[in-house]
């Protein structure tokens, strides 16, 4: 999944290669993307403001039908989701992965087709079990032992819900220790070396209303490397094969995931789209056969790799203050709009936008308006030297767990999301009111 971009005036193709596509330089300072102008987003929908490209959105959906076109490709809403994305979801014939009865609601009364939905989390509230039922999703993901006799107590004897269990392979990937998930230490799934995969499966089989469709497994997030899903396929499929020496089951299904690592700044690793999808294929077929088993059919849960590098966030430079040999750069956002530096330490490109600067690059660090030291956007990054109070900021990549993991911290509301396409820019999600806020304070 390369992007190639052109050079511009300003802009060199390596320093627009986390961009959308459609980025260009048609002024000097002045990107737009699908057409639009971002400082005239930036001046029509305030800022800070999320701008999703849906072009690009809808080309990487693309590659992965391609790159994988015998499997099911769902994409993993929890990295952004609104109406809009279940419908370019829906469109594209990709299927959704959620984690709440909201994303599950919010996706079926858009019009997504509830069979295409697997609902996955690792405690599951009653809600969230009677939602799924109520509204036939298509399969629901069973994450603890516990889960097995509510479920199959809330399909009814006389019911039936296709189910699938997250084993834990004890693989270590991932970008960060905190999004790792592939391990025995962590609160996901069963895990296969003590045993617990195997007793919870035993249990599913003894419950008829559940219907077993086979094994799900994620390793961690912001993997670049081919390698761990290898070994996930071979250990996975060593349980297919314990399974029916045990009890004559043949699963037709394994779910691998996601975690596709994508690159936020130039030059870094992302995962190689085509290679995974071919040596994925080549392991799982050799493993099958090595084990006497038919290959099942493969799923996939691609999230950040599809709408991270579509989004843009734009923020207006409110003050810029020198301490000693230190120039913090603060915006009009923050921790609240994107706490994924704070939790993960992530860094980005931030760009100065909306003019061309002559001045020589000088080290900044990008701080948010929040009253934490941690609050910062963008550290040690190389801006204009003569940046000052009034300037647009652009932060790529800002497309995965920025809206979807913002809080109301200091009570400043959450951003809009607005869309671009062919020249047009249209409202997704409107800005978070004050008046929204008073709204839920409902005591005295």
């Amino acid at each position: 999944m390369t992007t190639v971009h052109e050079p511009t005036a300003t802009g060199t193709a390596a320093e627009l290669s986390v961009w959308p596509a459609s980025t260009t330089e048609p002024l000097r300072g002045d990107l737009t993307v699908g057409g639009v102008s971002l400082a005239e987003i930036a001046d029509r929908f305030g800022t800070p403001v999320y701008v999703l490209d849906e072009t690009e959105v809808r080309d990487r959906c693309r590659t992965y039908r391609h790159a994988f076109p015998d499997a099911e490709v769902l994409y993993a809403a929890k990295a952004f989701l609104c109406r809009a994305m279940a419908h370019w979801m829906d469109e594209e014939g990709l299927g959704l992965d959620v984690c709440s009865a909201g994303e599950l609601e919010l996706a079926v009364t858009t019009g997504f087709p509830p069979e295409r939905i697997v609902l996955h989390g690792n405690a599951k509230s009653p809600r969230d079990l009677d939602t799924a039922l109520r509204l036939g999703v298509g399969r629901i993901v069973i994450d603890s032992p516990s889960e097995i006799a509510r479920l199959a107590a809330a399909v009814g004897p006389h019911g039936n819900q296709k189910v699938m269990v997250r084993v834990v392979p004890g693989i270590n990937a991932g970008g960060h220790e905190k999004i790792r998930t592939g391990t025995d230490d962590q609160k996901f799934g069963l895990s296969i070396a003590d045993g617990y995969a195997q007793h919870a499966i035993a249990r599913i089989l003894d419950q008829p209303q559940l219907e077993l469709t086979g094994l799900h497994c994620h390793l961690g997030s912001q993997i670049t490397g081919v390698k761990p899903y290898l070994a996930a396929v071979r250990r996975m499929v060593g349980l297919m094969s314990r399974l029916y020496e045990q009890h004559g089951l043949v699963l037709p299904e394994l779910d691998l995931g996601g975690g596709h690592g994508i690159a936020y700044r130039p030059g870094e690793a992302a995962l190689d789209l085509t290679t995974l999808a071919r040596r994925v294929r080549t392991e799982l077929a050799h493993a099958c056969a090595t084990a006497g088993i038919p290959v099942p059919r493969l799923i996939i849960e691609p999230g950040r790799a599809i709408v991270g590098p579509a989004g843009i966030a734009l923020y207006r430079v409110l003050a810029v203050k020198h301490t000693g040999e230190n120039v913090f750069v603060a915006v009009d956002g923050g921790m609240s709009d994107n706490p994924r530096p704070a939790l993960y330490g992530v860094r980005y490109a931030p760009r100065l936008i909306g003019r061309h600067s002559t001045a020589a690059p000088a080290r900044a660090t990008v701080v948010g308006r929040h009253c934490e030291a941690g609050d910062i956007l963008a550290a040690d990054v190389r801006l204009p030297g003569d940046v000052h109070p009034g300037d647009l900021l652009a932060v790529p990549v800002a497309g995965a767990y920025h809206l979807s993991m913002a809080s109301g911290y200091n009570l400043v509301g959450r951003p809009p999301v607005a869309a671009v396409r062919e020249g047009v820019a249209r409202l997704l999600v409107r800005r978070e009111s004050l008046e929204d806020i008073r709204r839920r304070d409902v005591g005295l």
